[in-house]
């Protein structure tokens, strides 16, 4: 049968972009369809606009800061010239990397509109002023996802904010209440504190990132609370209204005690939930979830010729996670090469200041498994760099085997963490061990000096008495047996 396109994507987002530049690399005819604007959350709603708002605060923070260092200086802020900079840098990302002039000058046909299913392999475009359909042997769909609310009453009654309005505010909130405190919710706590806003954060967990290290994530949680950060945890929001005076009012119950937050804006953080409703799945035959599109570990769906990656898969709602999976499924698609989705080397990584990420296994699920390892620890402040940049709150943890240094899982707690996270991505991807690490040259003075330092720390573990006593008699030595008792001594 003949089709219009080879590769059809659907959806111009961080993985729908990844898929189309690689299809028609690979020599296929492709066509991408976006309902809005190419780039996606990352460029419109997530990563570009919320990673611009913290390097803003981090600058006034450093203003607040500077006299550490002997300067005097104004401490005057525009909140409206910020979100204006934030918007602006979007653009400019936009121009940059995502207008489709790029992409139909590679060779991707790009439309734009409202795509639905007619059949497996047919596709209508919904443009509103032209309707039209197009075939296609592959399909990859590449929606993405969008904020969701929790079922809390009163809540779709008020005007609350998401990812996908907070960056269009006008007028900076005087007091800032957010619902959930993961990465987006901590980031945008520390941001709008330190640009003067009053924030207080509300979670039914019992702490902060629930999914990183808990260690390192309260080390975090003390210095969002030293900022002047309120927490509320272990929390349950019984209902959001209108208080008397017009304001945001929010009832929740923390511990056995109700307690009332009063605030002009509310900002939900609570999660995200698959973009496909509208894309009539049925009508292909698609199997789904509310969670997501069901793809397997090749990205393929219950046909053979229809993939799916990214936020729409429900599996993983990460940037760089949507684009290993799009080079999967583009790869799997058009060249019939077995590859798999590797979720066990993915990076964690939250940018607040400091930074917060992961690799690989935790600690909890290492001792949920029952797993042999142990914990190579080094503090930032036994790092030079960190101390000359008055950034010594943070620490670096390894989980190793006691005698190979197989990594099984990293993280750390400090600046540049969500970079010093790849090198131990790679060395557990390729095989690279503790000793290999620690043998590496790396430059002085760095960060990146820590993640060989901290390797160094299998060396010190594994050094034991008889050891010494074999060298002091091979060699006829004089100096006394060091002191070993400690095994988390830090040399």
């Amino acid at each position: 049968m003949k089709y219009d396109y080879d590769l059809l994507v659907i959806g111009g987002g961080a993985a729908g972009l990844t898929s189309a530049g690689m299809g028609v690399n690979f020599g296929a005819k492709t066509l991408l369809i976006e309902a809005n604007k190419l780039g996606g959350d990352c460029t419109w709603t997530g990563c570009v606009p919320s990673k611009t708002l913290l390097h803003a605060a981090g600058l006034a923070q450093k203003v607040k800061e500077a006299e550490t260092f002997g300067h005097k200086t104004a401490k005057q802020m525009d909140f409206s010239s910020i979100l204006n900079h934030v918007r602006a840098k979007r653009e400019e990302v936009y121009r940059e990397a995502d207008d489709p002039h790029i992409f139909r000058n590679m060779g991707v046909d790009v439309t734009f509109g409202k795509a639905r299913f007619v059949d497996p392999h047919t596709i209508s475009i919904d443009s509103g002023e032209k309707h039209q359909q197009v075939s296609s042997r592959y399909i990859i769909i590449a929606t993405g996802s969008k904020a969701v609310a929790p079922p809390v009453p009163g809540l779709e009654d008020m005007p609350y904010l998401t990812n996908e309005t907070i960056f269009e505010l006008e007028e900076q909130p005087r007091r800032l209440g957010i619902i959930g405190a993961g990465p987006v919710g901590m980031e945008m706590a520390q941001a709008f504190q330190r640009l003067g806003t009053h924030v207080t954060v509300f979670d039914m967990q019992p702490r902060i990132l629930i999914n990183d290290d808990e260690e390192l994530a309260g080390m975090l949680h003390s210095r969002l609370v030293k900022e002047g950060i309120a927490f509320r945890l272990s929390a349950s929001i019984t209902r959001v209204s209108k208080s008397d005076s017009g304001e945001v009012q929010l009832t929740a119950e923390v511990g056995r005690e109700e307690q009332v937050w009063t605030g002009d804006a509310l900002l939900v953080a609570a999660g995200r939930v698959a973009n496909h409703n509208s894309l009539a799945l049925d009508k292909a035959g698609i199997e789904y979830t509310q969670k997501g599109i069901t793809v397997n570990d090749r990205c393929r769906t219950n046909h053979n010729h229809i993939y799916a990656a990214g936020d729409v898969t429900g599996r993983y709602q990460l940037s760089h996670m949507s684009e290993h999976m799009a080079k999967i499924a583009t790869t799997n698609a058009l060249l019939k090469m077995p590859l798999k989705i590797d979720t066990k080397h993915l990076t964690w990584s939250t940018y607040t200041d400091p930074e917060l990420a992961h690799v690989g296994a935790t600690e909890k699920q290492l001792k949920d498994k029952g797993a042999t390892y142990e914990v190579y620890r080094f503090p930032y402040e036994k790092i030079d760099r960190a101390r000359t940049d008055e950034a010594t709150d943070g620490l670096i943890k390894i989980f190793a085997k006691k005698w190979t240094g197989k990594i099984l899982g990293a993280a750390i707690y400090g600046r540049q963490a969500g970079d010093l996270i790849s090198e131990y991505a790679l060395a557990m991807r390729n095989g690279v061990t503790l000793r290999n690490i620690a043998d590496t040259i790396h430059p002085y003075p760095s960060y990146g000096l820590g993640v060989r330092r901290a390797a160094d720390q299998w060396y010190v573990k594994n050094q034991s008495e008889w050891q010494i006593k074999l060298i002091k008699w091979l060699f006829g030595y004089r100096g006394s047996i060091p002191d070993l008792s400690n095994k988390d001594r830090i040399l």
